[in-house]
């Protein structure tokens, strides 16, 4: 990608130009792409061009009506792609914990355009050590509606283990005028939205077979480490799990950022590395008139 080329992005996202490797990143329910900063700066370094859309009624106080669908969400994230692909020969996708499973959707819909899957503390069920217990009940919510009524409000540590780093994070939405209701608060229709995201996603995880990185957290206090490890048994690719010894939630922010980091990196070369190689091997198969 030529530094006069241009990525038509969603107001409020973050866009990093690079080369023909691309890198789409999702960040999570009620969040933004500052979100996945560090890690769009690492891919970048190494020449990559990344792509973290603000997803319009996924991202906090984009949808104040609450009206936005995960459908709306999704179609947002295939946009993005587009836009992404139309620029890069491959695209990796990534998402933060809700992110993670529209990541997994796209790539399941466009198998043969998501090249590879980056899955930072993946969640298809909030079912943290902060979680409260009354939440379960929340599945007996069969309308919108009526979820629409109620406020979950974020207990602390607010996805964070390290206090300074919560403490940056904090004064930095502030200085966007965000409120502490809408920093650490969400809307039940919002969540309700998810869970029918995440019921989507779970039913269907055989189908997915790109290769993938999970980042998890041992003690994640909004989203057990059952998660991944039930995307590990059940996605239909190679699936290689890290577990964070030293972070909660917000993997991409926390004290084992560098690690989360490093290890996206290294997975996105290896990965390209084997797709030209795979490709290479094409191309002589095919100028030597053998068939694959």
């Amino acid at each position: 990608m030529s530094k006069n080329e241009k990525i038509n992005a969603y107001r409020g996202s973050l866009v990093i130009p690079g080369g023909k490797v691309g890198v789409l990143l999702v960040h999570s329910l009620g969040g933004n792409p500052i979100e996945l900063r560090f890690v769009a700066q690492g891919l970048a370094r190494q020449g990559y061009t990344v792509y973290c859309p603000l997803v319009p009624g996924l991202g906090g106080g984009t949808d104040p009506s609450g009206l936005s669908s995960w459908r709306d969400w999704y179609q947002a994230i295939e946009e993005a792609h587009d836009e992404l692909k139309a620029h890069c020969d491959v695209v990796i996708v990534g998402g933060l914990s809700a992110g993670s499973m529209l990541a997994l959707r796209l790539a399941r819909e466009r198998a043969n355009d998501v090249h590879g899957l980056i899955l930072f503390a993946p969640t298809m069920k909030p079912n943290g050590w902060a979680i409260p217990l009354t939440f379960n009940l929340f599945r007996l919510v069969y309308h919108k509606w009526v979820a629409s009524l109620m406020r979950f409000k974020q207990r602390a540590p607010f996805g964070i283990k390290d206090e300074r780093i919560r403490n940056f994070v904090i004064d930095s939405f502030k200085s966007e005028g965000r409120s502490m209701e809408d920093l650490f608060s969400r809307g039940g229709g919002l969540v309700w939205e998810f869970t029918r995201l995440a019921r989507d996603v779970k039913r269907r995880l055989g189908e997915i077979s790109q290769q993938a990185v999970i980042f998890h957290p041992r003690r994640d206090d909004q989203s057990d480490i059952s998660n991944a490890f039930q995307l590990q048994r059940k996605l239909g690719g190679l699936v290689d799990v890290t577990v964070l010894d030293d972070s909660y939630h917000m993997v991409t922010l926390d004290r084992q950022r560098s690690v989360v980091v490093d290890r996206t990196v290294d997975f996105v070369q290896r990965l390209t590395q084997r797709l030209e190689e795979k490709a290479a091997v094409s191309r002589f198969l095919k100028g030597n008139g053998v068939a694959e």
